[in-house]
């Protein structure tokens, strides 16, 4: 009743202090840490596949990544799960969504990787995680105290000085932070469990990716199945490499607020810029040392205040 005689700003503002904030999960920091590592070196796999096209990669890693997770639904019995994410409509419409959403980042980033821009594909993912904490604090009301503001604003200027760099291809950039965030969010908010609901989006895209893949190998003269045995391999073991971090952030989705696991990014575009500057010889310059310099210190903060938060609220 108490709600009722407030006006609609004092019943906002009353829900908010109400509403304890959301407490940070070590398994869950775990299970993020492992995904945006995996995530980091990935353009070190990649980089054995440059002769064959991106479509064909990211149609060889939903089949076989189909495969993989239905082992996996087999071994954790969970069939039952999957009937009944398939038998409620909104999963469903939310894991269709979340099925073109992975696709789309998977082609743009391999396309990335592949023709030479990890720069554009490092800055998507250096943007995705300001976008994983606004849209956790503005779509599902997740609060931030003052600190964890200065990280996000102090985060901003980092990546805008990297934004900067690489403007000529800032729509590479883009589409992979917007495809990505809109993923994780959808994820969260499906009721299914990680292993059940990849299995479907899996299932929603092997159709095309099989299709394409037949058509391809009967029509073109792409080398859909690599150049040599060891790309065939390569291409075959890539449903592995796609499988364990996307199982590892889903996971992970469940169990921490959007917010922090948005900060947690941070670690995989970091990781691919090193793998371009050290392994690549791509530049580092003086601004891109800025730039770390700003977004890791964006990341200290805002870990620190989330692990003082948690402590308080634990």
């Amino acid at each position: 009743m108490r709600l009722r005689c407030l006006g609609p700003k004092a019943r906002r503002m009353d829900a908010a202090r109400s509403t304890p904030a959301p407490t940070l999960s070590r398994a869950g920091l775990g299970l993020g840490i492992g995904a945006y590592t995996a995530w980091g070196l990935m353009p070190l796999y990649f980089k054995l596949l440059l002769g064959v096209p991106a479509v064909a990669i990211v149609a060889h890693r939903i089949a076989w990544s189909f495969l993989l997770l239905g082992g996996l639904i087999s071994l954790q019995r969970a069939w039952p799960a999957v009937r009944a994410a398939m038998g409620e409509p909104r999963t469903v419409r939310l894991l269709l969504a979340t099925a073109g959403l992975i696709g789309i980042n998977w082609l743009l980033y391999v396309y990335a990787v592949n023709s030479g821009h990890i720069l554009a594909a490092s800055l998507g993912y250096y943007l995705n995680p300001l976008a994983n904490i606004l849209l956790g604090r503005f779509v599902l009301g997740e609060p931030l105290s003052r600190p964890q503001w200065v990280a996000v604003a102090l985060a901003a200027v980092g990546v805008s000085i990297l934004a900067v760099g690489a403007l000529s291809h800032l729509w590479i950039s883009l589409a992979l932070c917007v495809s990505f965030a809109l993923y994780g969010l959808l994820r969260k908010v499906a009721t299914v469990d990680a292993t059940a609901g990849l299995g479907i989006e899996t299932a929603l895209l092997l159709p095309v990716a099989v299709g394409w893949l037949a058509w391809a190998s009967l029509a073109t003269n792409m080398p859909v199945w690599g150049e040599s045995g060891s790309d065939t391999v390569l291409l075959v073991l890539a449903g592995i490499v796609s499988t364990v971090p996307l199982l590892l952030f889903t996971a992970a989705a469940r169990l921490l607020p959007y917010s922090t696991l948005g900060i947690l990014q941070f670690i995989a575009p970091t990781l691919q810029f090193l793998v371009a500057v050290f392994l690549f010889g791509e530049p580092f310059t003086t601004a891109q040392a800025a730039a770390f310099a700003c977004i890791w210190t964006a990341a200290i903060i805002y870990l620190v205040a989330a692990l003082r938060s948690s402590r308080q609220t634990a």
